[in-house]
Order: C-alpha cells, then sequence, then structure tokens
C-alpha cells in the first residue's frame, strides 16, 4: 500500500553529499525522498549490478525458444540443438546463485 506523503522536511545538505545521494538514488532506481526514506528507517537497499542484463539475456532465450517451438508444432524442424542455450541458462543460474549469496553474507537477505 502506497503511503500518503502529507508533509514537507527541509534540511541544509552540502552541494557533495547532495551529488552523492542523488547517485545512490539513481543507481538503487529511486526517487531521491524514496531513497532518503529507506536509509533512514534502516531498510535494505540492494542493488544487484548485471541484473538488467541477465534478464534481457533470458527475454532473449526465451523468445528463441518460443519460435523454436512454434517452428516445431508448424512441423518446420524437427531436431534443434540446444547445447548453446543450456550453457548460457547455467551462466545465468551460476551468476544469479553467487549473487544471492553475497546478498546473504551482507545481511540483505
Amino acid at each position: 500500500m502506497k503511503q500518503n506523503k502529507d508533509k514537507n522536511y527541509a534540511f541544509r545538505i552540502s552541494e557533495k553529499d547532495l551529488k552523492a545521494i542523488k547517485q545512490k538514488a539513481k543507481k538503487a532506481k529511486l526517487t531521491v525522498t524514496d531513497y532518503i526514506t529507506k536509509s533512514s528507517l534502516d531498510k535494505d537497499i540492494t542493488v544487484i549490478e548485471g541484473l538488467p542484463e541477465m534478464v534481457s539475456e533470458l527475454k532473449r532465450i526465451g523468445n528463441n525458444i518460443n519460435q523454436l517451438t512454434r517452428l516445431s508444432n508448424m512441423r518446420e524442424i524437427a531436431v534443434v540443438n540446444l547445447s548453446e542455450t543450456e550453457y548460457k541458462l547455467n551462466e545465468i543460474y551460476f551468476a544469479l546463485t553467487e549473487i544471492l549469496k553475497e546478498a546473504n553474507n551482507n545481511g540483505n537477505i
């Protein structure tokens, strides 16, 4: 449920610190307000580097499998070598496993 933000609070900050906060908020894909609120209330903010690339790769693999399934159903193809696809999926699986281990060791999970 989205909270009603009905209060304003102003504070002074150095330009250097503001720039750093803005960069961290951008990296976390949050607004500055949401970033400061989550940081201040001891909520964990976890940034997973490389995740968008992994998601894109998974989408490409899924799209390719859908196309192969369609061709198979149309009886255009009978046999497909998916060893490269299996290799890529294993790479992604192990990368995600390492990310989860690191997050767990840092107390973020």
